[in-house]
């Protein structure tokens, strides 16, 4: 569980007067998305799956998974598929599944997902778990519709957080310093959440579902190595459909 879950109590009330409950959650670990999940009571209207960890280095889970993999993609499939029934009560339920413009430097690779024999690389790692997850929407918004659960995946953009905890500051500031050809610029903590927002809440959106979005609109398709828009191998039905069966298998096991 992150610090600021650490850091709040059990409950917390909003300046609006609306309840805030905090729950532990460890993406990396089955045991407790099952726990979270079977702790939930009543229809579920929103979910966005945020959590992550980037370019960390080499570690694995219990099973072997590799981490980034097992917390970006297989920790939010697992607390999707618990919280199902929860979704489908709730009647135009909408799923949010948190990706990056670093799925450009990875399709996943089902010959070996985790890293067993080819070199492990914190990059490729991370844009792997990130096609996993605009993946997920592909596949998710086709098998849930039946059920009304509208599911789409996004860039959020370059927002200063933890999740840069792992990468060398100078690495950043090169980035930065690269401007708009291809480097890094800053969103503050309400242009980082707006797109999330859209997805989650916004009418403009209504019946849109397997898509990703960045900057409040649909992404175009782009040549792997682009600096914005979405790969295909991202989008692919029948990628989706393997990395389906593979996530369930693993969490299966």
């Amino acid at each position: 569980m992150a610090d600021a879950g650490r850091a709040a109590p059990g409950t917390a009330v909003t300046a609006e007067g609306a309840p805030v409950l905090v729950a532990p959650l460890d993406l990396a670990d089955r045991a407790s998305v099952a726990a979270f999940a079977a702790g939930w009571e009543g229809p579920l209207h929103i979910l966005v799956n945020n959590a992550g960890v980037m370019a960390c280095p080499e570690a694995r889970t219990p099973e072997g998974w590799e981490l980034q993999f097992a917390t970006n993609h297989l920790g939010h499939f697992a607390l999707a598929m618990g919280l199902h029934p929860a979704l489908a009560a709730a009647g135009g339920a909408r799923v949010v599944s948190v990706s990056s413009s670093a799925h450009l430097r990875s399709a996943v690779v089902f010959d070996d997902i985790h890293f067993r024999e080819r070199p492990y690389d914190p990059w490729l790692a991370y844009g792997q778990s990130k096609t996993a997850n605009v993946l997920f929407a592909v596949e998710a918004g086709r098998r849930w519709a039946g059920d009304g659960i509208a599911v789409n995946a996004l860039m959020p953009g370059g927002i200063p957080t933890g999740l840069q905890r792992h990468l060398d500051p100078d690495y950043i500031e090169r980035r930065r310093a690269l401007g708009n050809s291809t480097g890094m610029t800053w969103k503050n903590t309400e242009q980082g959440a707006a797109t999330s927002v859209l997805l989650a809440a916004s009418p403009l959106v209504e019946g849109v579902s397997g898509r990703y979005f960045e900057d409040n609109q649909e992404a175009e398709i782009v040549e792997p190595g682009a600096g914005g828009g979405v790969a295909a191998y991202a989008l692919d039905p029948e990628a989706a459909t393997l990395l389906w069966q593979v996530s369930v298998d693993l969490l299966g096991q």
